[in-house]
């Protein structure tokens, strides 16, 4: 009985980390999305269009995963939230002012 439980117990551990996971790859998929947004809208490298979206989610106190939902939708919906909007063109604009190698 007791390694009965023990294996019904494992089972369940194991469906939730499946689970976890399943969202983890979607969620970084979103994420690689919108980098490629980024990138398109900024001219920038992807290690910038990424530094760029972790500071829009910081300035905006929005989880990463929503920010890059929103700006995947973006070209779509042709809308994006003011704060997210106002963040990223912040964002930007320091971006593109880095001068040098630091920008890539």
């Amino acid at each position: 009985m007791l390694e009965q439980d023990h294996s019904v117990r494992r089972i369940i551990a194991l469906h939730e980390e499946v689970e976890q996971l399943r969202r983890a790859v979607v969620s970084h998929a979103v994420i690689d999305q919108a980098i490629g947004v980024v990138i398109a809208l900024g001219g920038l490298s992807s290690d910038t269009a990424w530094n760029v979206l972790k500071e829009v989610s910081q300035h905006t106190n929005i989880k990463l995963r929503e920010v890059a939902d929103h700006i995947v939708q973006w070209p779509r919906c042709e809308w994006l939230p003011p704060e997210i909007r106002q963040a990223l063109n912040a964002a930007l604009d320091r971006a593109r002012h880095v001068p040098g190698p630091a920008r890539d």
